[in-house]
């Protein structure tokens, strides 16, 4: 018994002699099932964390933009639209709280990236006694969270204030000297684990082009690492501008509050609470973070991956 080879067909295939072009067809075709088990499902949950994640951003802007100052209007988004409480900030002393959040994070931000640099530097290029101990120490300085150290910062600044009034309570420069006392643990890590990727020949051939030490780190190994530093830089300025208790803690004159210690003095009472001046300066007080994130983006991602890898 004979068959006919073109109407020869098997399960899943196109019937032999058929088109080549409707053989690649029928082989490529893809059920929607299988799409959304390997890739669809990536599309929903970006979706729902969309979502999730404008939701509240709506919410504070509808509030920001009722004029009565209460959360209860702004269950209807948008509702009411009015600037009465941009314009009421002008009246108040935002702009000098902001003015100190980005003066405060600016320096910090510089101070980390230099501080954090310098001795990453010394742990990854140079061998010398306590090396091991030095980084193994930092690592476990940062299992201890710094609310612990807050009783002690306040008494320190307290006795050191009458001593040099700069480091007292109520100082900015003390506020970042604080912060600077802080900031050597992870960041060091961060740029540890880059230097070590960067190879140690660069150093040798200046070296022998007759650069010094500090030559070659301010002229060649900060450069590379500039995707880091940005990093560094940009976690420095973000945790500093959004941090509450210790300039609460530290800050105590109205001149001298940062815009997160005075956005909540507006708050602070439920019976005079101004919600929406609260979420109007929130707003505001975001832009300087947003625009420097957006600025530094392109280092962000390959700056922290590099920075985790220890060579």
């Amino acid at each position: 018994m004979t068959m006919s080879s073109a109407s020869v067909t098997t399960k899943g295939q196109a019937p032999v002699g058929a088109p080549k072009e409707r053989a690649e067809v029928v082989e490529n075709k893809i059920t929607f099932g299988h799409w959304f088990r390997d890739k669809g499902w990536r599309h929903v949950v970006g979706v729902l964390v969309t979502i999730y994640a404008l939701v509240p951003i709506l919410y504070i802007i509808s509030a920001s933009l009722n004029k009565n100052g209460t959360l209860t209007g702004s269950n209807e988004l948008f509702r009411t639209i009015s600037f009465y409480n941009f314009q009421e900030l002008s009246n108040t002393k935002f702009w000098t709280w902001v003015l100190n959040s980005v003066v405060i994070s600016g320096i910090t931000a510089i101070g980390t990236v230099l501080m954090a640099a310098a001795a990453a530097y010394a742990f990854s290029r140079f061998r010398f006694t306590g090396r091991r101990l030095g980084l193994t120490s930092l690592l476990i300085i940062q299992m201890f969270p710094q609310m612990l150290a807050f009783v002690a910062i306040f008494l320190l600044l307290m006795n050191l204030g009458d001593v040099v009034p700069i480091l007292g309570l109520n100082s900015k420069f003390a506020v970042i000297a604080v912060y600077l006392g802080g900031a050597l643990g992870m960041n060091t890590f961060l740029l540890y684990g880059f230097f070590n990727t960067i190879p140690k020949e660069l150093d040798e051939a200046a070296e022998i082009d007759g650069l010094t030490h500090g030559q070659i780190y301010w002229q060649i190994i900060l450069r590379l690492a500039a995707p880091i530093i940005s990093v560094v830089a940009l976690l420095s300025f973000i945790g500093t501008f959004s941090d509450f208790v210790l300039a609460k803690v530290i800050l105590t004159s109205e001149e001298n509050w940062t815009v997160a210690v005075g956005l909540y003095s507006w708050v602070a009472s439920q019976l005079d609470a101004n919600w929406g001046q609260f979420a109007a300066g929130a707003i505001i007080a975001s832009v300087p973070i947003l625009v420097l994130f957006l600025f530094l983006q392109k280092y962000i991602v390959g700056g922290l991956t590099a920075g985790a890898v220890k060579g």
